[in-house]
């Protein structure tokens, strides 16, 4: 039984960092999925694909795997790079702006 355990990314659409401080382990698909003739729907036979276990650091995660003989493998989050202007939007409309802001 393989998995992985990762640092969930935060959402693309916003720019806060909540539900990134904690480690997912989840399993790899076993069995390829099945479309149903009848529905369309997409299927599988694999129920260990729909679990997705947390955890509060990557150490807990490791020795979950070690203990249940799981073969995990670590996926490092990617470091965020630094703001480039320190006050943002707010800025434009500062009173102790430097330079004139015009359209």
């Amino acid at each position: 039984m393989a998995a992985r355990i990762y640092q969930p990314a935060r959402n693309a659409m916003q720019s806060g960092t909540a539900k990134t401080h904690h480690w997912i382990l989840e399993y790899a698909a076993d069995a390829s999925r099945s479309v149903d003739p009848l529905m369309g729907w997409t299927s599988s036979t694999d129920t260990q694909a729909q679990v997705k276990l947390q955890f509060e650091t990557k150490e807990a995660a490791l020795d979950y795997a070690r203990d249940n003989g799981i073969d995990a493998v670590v996926t490092e989050p990617k470091t965020r790079k630094p703001n480039i202007r320190a006050r943002g939007y707010g800025e434009n409309f500062a009173t102790d702006r430097r330079q004139v802001w015009t359209h």
